[in-house]
């Protein structure tokens, strides 16, 4: 049974997991209970400082190593230093509260960070992958209207909340698609999707304008906490994985409560979309170590 809070843990013993954005929030919950449970968990954080702290009464196996998802540089960085078999990679990491300035590789924040960097990492580091790739979305997915062509919003006034919107589509269009051209290959991998239902993190405590504003509220009312907002990770971490290839919370309108499998929008499964963003990804990145490995 998937863990509902820290008192029911597998045995992770002899795993390595890797989880992105693990110094606050759902990621730095997922990591602990993953550590607590055996696991030998590396924090992949952009400031280490930040991460030593937060991870410092855990106990277990940690490791922590700096990664900028904003940089495809670091990003090749960690991947070349890395050695050794990976059971979980969990792609945790994400903006919300992006103004539109461009990352170091000109890429739209939103975009570049949640979707577009570990798209980069999950390809570099797949051929150590042994278990499971997990990408954290979210339900606001739904409200995404994606533009292939445009994905740095160069020809669109742009707008954040919506930004953001399109790179959690854009994270379950990845894990999907991966997870196809996983099973074409015969690899034992699995690719899920994971959303954390409404989660009072600070996630969206920076960010301004109206539709924000209006989540902020969402969250105050009926948002769980980071500990409830991480059970889909650890669920798809430890439970055999669902046909739909996606989990999230199993309450009403998948707000909050213990987690299980979900659909996710009708966009989300879409197969010709999905593949067009990964061509489209790797042509931005330049990378097609995803291509080689699958």
């Amino acid at each position: 049974m998937a863990p509902t809070r820290s008192d029911s843990r597998p045995d992770l013993a002899d795993t390595t997991a890797i989880v992105t954005g693990a110094s606050d929030g759902i990621g730095a919950v997922a990591a602990r209970e993953l550590a607590r449970a055996g696991a030998r968990v590396v924090l992949a954080v952009r400031n280490p400082a930040k991460a030593a702290g937060v991870s410092r009464s855990w106990g277990g196996e940690i490791e922590i190593r700096e990664l900028d998802l904003a940089s495809l540089e670091s990003v090749r960085a960690f991947a070349a230093g890395w050695s050794g078999p990976i059971g979980l990679l969990i792609n945790n990491a994400g903006v919300m509260q992006a103004d539109g300035a461009r990352t170091r590789d000109g890429f739209e924040p939103h975009i570049g960070i949640n979707h577009l960097g570990h798209f980069a990492l999950t390809g570099l580091l797949l051929p150590e992958i042994v278990g499971r790739v997990i990408t954290v979305s979210s339900d606001l997915h739904k409200r995404a209207k994606l533009d292939l062509e445009d994905l740095n919003w160069e020809r669109r006034r742009f707008k954040p909340f919506q930004a953001y919107s399109d790179s959690k589509l854009a994270n379950l269009l990845f894990a999907r698609e991966l997870q196809r051209r996983l099973t074409s290959a015969h690899s034992p991998v699995a690719s899920l999707g994971v959303h954390p239902g409404i989660s009072s993190t600070n996630l969206a405590s920076d960010d301004r304008g109206r539709a924000a504003g209006l989540v902020r509220r969402l969250m105050a009312l009926v948002g769980q906490d980071a500990e409830g907002g991480a059970l889909p990770t650890l669920y798809a971490a430890n439970e055999p994985p669902p046909e739909s290839g996606y989990v999230g919370p199993g309450g009403l309108f998948e707000i909050r409560g213990a987690a299980k499998p979900v659909r996710g929008s009708a966009a989300s499964q879409d197969s010709t979309l999905a593949r067009r963003l990964w061509e489209r990804s790797a042509e931005l990145t330049g990378l097609d170590a995803l291509e080689r490995a699958a």
